[in-house]
């Protein structure tokens, strides 16, 4: 089989102790991991330092989804016996997509409450934990209202410790909520920074992409091809289709920030390298060997090993080897990693 396709040929050593389990303050103050693909150089800088590496003219690409407090915790009605739900994808008005844990403990029919004023039936069971369920509620809040006084954030399950401020999970430019995680590449911009991107003449656009819970699952097939992708909701509105199609044209960078902005714009791309506008759920899988269409420079985090994450990243550098030697020159130069880690940009 083609090395491409082996799950194996992802994978690094990561010591635990560089999974970054806290924010660094402010957020700019991250570390940044600059490569350049043509000449094969690497700068070792700060994150606010992105702007000596942004060109007037280019377009800053940025997903401006926002996190639910997807996680919630209630107990059965029938025994009081403890139940995590977490929100994965709405279907309508009422009913979600949800994971729940245990799993074992609910079948058709089962009511788990949450307070006095909302609940959920369980609808459907799925596989591995996933349900369908309706949430009730006898008031005349919205369920969005509920939320922000039920739920609590959903931090990956590689972050053991408590997040003291829930903003920091959250994008300075979060706008739609539907997120069960976050555009992790965004959480480094600051408002500030992003003024003084706008000062240099580079154009900041925004698309959306709802990043499900799927970002966090390893590839578990030895054949990558045999890995089923997670579907996620993406949205490219048409001013914004309309001013990359012109920069492109024009040979200015599209600088995606994050992996989902760039499956949302390669999502999106038509057969003639022409960006289009649209809402719909995308599947799309991209590794070795991989044309971009859309993509000239990518801000991203340090992802987890044999993830599709680092797949996307490794098509990006255009060379697996090359993008594993960045890796080990990360774990080197101890840099944070994951979530709440530091950021590379590759051009």
């Amino acid at each position: 089989m083609q090395r491409e396709l082996l799950r194996q040929t992802y994978s690094y050593d990561l010591p635990q102790e560089l999974i970054a389990q806290t924010p660094i303050e402010p957020r700019d103050h991250s570390r940044l991991l600059h490569f350049d693909r043509k000449t094969g150089s690497l700068d070792h800088k700060h994150f606010y330092d992105i702007l000596d590496y942004l060109k007037k003219g280019d377009i800053l690409v940025l997903n401006n989804t926002k996190v639910l407090p997807a996680r919630l915790f209630g107990f059965k009605e029938e025994t009081g016996a403890k139940i995590e739900v977490f929100l994965q994808k709405r279907i309508d008005l009422h009913n979600w997509e949800v994971l729940t844990k245990p799993a074992k403990r609910l079948s058709e029919g089962t009511v788990v409450v949450f307070n006095q004023n909302i609940k959920c039936v369980v609808k459907e069971k799925g596989d591995f934990g996933s349900c369908k369920v309706e949430f009730v509620y006898n008031d005349s809040k919205t369920f969005e209202e509920h939320l922000m006084e039920i739920g609590t954030m959903p931090l990956p399950p590689y972050i053991k410790e408590k997040l003291k401020d829930q903003s920091r999970y959250q994008t300075v430019y979060a706008k739609y909520d539907g997120s069960s995680a976050a555009p992790t590449a965004g959480l480094h911009f600051t408002k500030e920074l992003l003024e003084k991107i706008k000062e240099k003449g580079v154009d900041i656009e925004y698309v959306m992409l709802h990043v499900g819970l799927g970002t966090f699952r390893p590839v578990s097939e030895d054949n990558i091809l045999q890995h089923e992708m997670h579907s996620e909701y993406f949205e490219v509105t048409e001013q914004v289709a309309q001013k990359i199609n012109k920069a492109k044209a024009e040979g200015r960078r599209i600088i995606a920030v994050g992996t989902t902005s760039v499956r949302t714009l390669e999502s999106a791309v038509d057969e003639n390298g022409l960006l289009k506008a649209q809402k719909r759920e995308t599947k799309i899988f991209i590794y070795p060997p991989y044309k971009f269409k859309i993509v000239d420079g990518l801000i991203t985090n340090f992802h987890l090993p044999e993830s599709t994450l680092i797949m996307l990243v490794s098509a990006f550098v255009g060379d697996i080897d090359k993008t594993l030697d960045i890796y080990k020159t990360a774990v080197n130069e101890k840099y944070r990693f994951f979530s709440f880690g530091d950021a590379m940009f590759i051009e």
